[in-house]
């Protein structure tokens, strides 16, 4: 049985609830926009329920993340404002999110050509990787406009 990904040491969810930060245990950080989130959401909405060719999502440029739930020691459950709230976040997706991130958008943007869908001009790009937060011993999730921090 394969081992789940170390859990992030932080995990942050921006003040314009559009982007979660994370840091991994051997100091990878990422800085993760609500949009690209949702749009490579690994619920069956999005990845399907047969596998396949994900879903193309669209007009998510302004979605924000109302909420950030832990979910056991392995993942989160991330609700967004437009509803939706199905497919848990694991270390390793979303390792493999913030690893591949620049790929993943750019197929993404290669889908929405292909399918004549431009985003709109006003929604903001994904934000691009940053240096380490801060350093932790076990995940932390913390509400910025909160200030609020919960320990898994």
């Amino acid at each position: 049985m394969a081992t789940n990904p170390p859990a992030p040491r932080q995990i942050r969810l921006a003040k314009d609830r559009r982007s979660l930060s994370l840091v991994f245990p051997d100091g990878a950080a990422f800085d993760l926009a609500a949009e690209y989130l949702r749009v490579f959401s690994p619920s069956a909405e999005v990845r399907g329920h047969g596998g396949g060719e994900m879903m193309l999502v669209l007009g998510k440029e302004r979605v924000k993340i109302l909420d950030v739930q832990p979910v056991g020691r392995y993942a989160v459950k991330l609700v967004f404002d437009d509803g939706h709230d199905s497919g848990l976040y694991d270390w390793g997706l979303l390792r493999e999110l913030g690893d591949r991130r620049d790929e993943h958008w750019s197929y993404y943007l290669e889908r929405l050509s292909s399918a004549g869908v431009e985003r709109d001009p006003e929604g903001a790009e994904p934000a691009a990787p940053y240096d380490v937060l801060s350093a932790g011993s076990k995940a932390t999730k913390t509400d910025d406009s909160s200030g609020s921090s919960t320990r898994d």
